[in-house]
């Protein structure tokens, strides 16, 4: 009896795993979630700033149904369209990337790249990303030259090391951006500096999260804070979280809007649209793009 007992339960745990997996990977990657957030940014007595922010869609030529649902976020009609990176996942992603993208690029934008922006993903074992230090391993070379000419021939701000402002919304906007630190490309000295008090509002981006990058920022005076590159976790526990966050920000703060420590900024990472094509499975954590609406303090 207790044997069958056990043979029971065994294949119960296995038949649990596979549905869940199943789940993982056919239904939740493919549920793709608007998130909204109010970020109390802007001075009294003004008008709210919708700013639409996009990450790690880590497209791959055939994802038609992302592809079309990104694009039908033209119809919220953004002050501000802001990417913080990893948009490609195969070196004919580009087609994808701007069938996704072509409809927002009649807003203003700004955009950062991540490391899946300059080379393509390597088969990797995922527990790898329980190591803190684990070596970065680098596939082949995407058209990243390519990605960034249809950006800004749009009219999208380039803030890789970058800075520079902008109109969006009636309100002029100081903006600045690093270069994606989990490949080490960042550079914030060389465009550090105190927030211009001709700036209606501010706003910073990265593409990997690390507190040393974001903790200038903050000090600087940048109001909003956005990165990606965590996917949000990607396989979270229910009611515990991300397991990871594949950089030096908590857990606490793989995903949504936080008060960043010590500082007056909010901080936004978004769990992003996309996913690894060697790990092509969220579970806990839909695929998402994010409306943030600045409103008064």
């Amino acid at each position: 009896m207790r044997k069958r007992t056990l043979f029971r339960l065994g294949m119960g745990t296995v038949a649990a795993g596979a549905a869940t997996l199943a789940y993982a990977s056919l239904v939740e990657r493919n549920l793709f979630t608007l998130r909204r957030f109010d970020v109390p940014v802007l001075p009294a007595d003004t008008e709210p700033l919708r700013v639409l922010h996009l990450s790690d869609l880590h497209m791959m030529p055939e994802q038609r149904r992302k592809q079309d649902w990104v694009a039908s976020l033209a119809a919220l009609d953004p002050d501000l369209v802001v990417v913080t990176g990893d948009n490609m996942a195969h070196p004919g992603a580009v087609p994808g990337v701007l069938r996704a993208l072509a409809p927002l690029l009649d807003f203003p934008g700004a955009f950062v790249f991540g490391s899946n922006d300059y080379t393509g993903p390597v088969l990797k074992n995922p527990f790898s990303y329980f190591l803190p230090d684990r070596e970065y391993s680098e596939g082949a070379e995407l058209p990243y030259d390519e990605l960034r000419d249809v950006f800004t021939g749009a009219g999208w701000a380039d803030l890789n090391n970058a800075r520079t402002t902008l109109k969006a919304g009636g309100r002029l906007i100081e903006l600045v951006g690093v270069d994606d630190p989990h490949i080490a490309r960042d550079d914030y000295p060389s465009v550090a500096g105190p927030v211009p008090a001709a700036a209606e509002l501010s706003i910073a981006l990265s593409h990997s999260p690390e507190p040393a990058v974001l903790d200038q920022m903050a000090a600087d005076g940048f109001e909003l804070l956005l990165a990606g590159h965590t996917h949000g976790g990607q396989v979270c526990v229910p009611g515990f979280g991300a397991l990871v966050t594949n950089c030096g920000l908590p857990r606490s703060m793989a995903k949504g809007l936080h008060r960043w420590p010590d500082s007056d900024a909010w901080l936004h990472v978004s769990a992003g649209l996309g996913t690894h094509p060697t790990a092509p499975v969220r579970f806990a954590c839909r695929p998402e793009a994010s409306i943030l609406t600045l409103i008064p303090r």
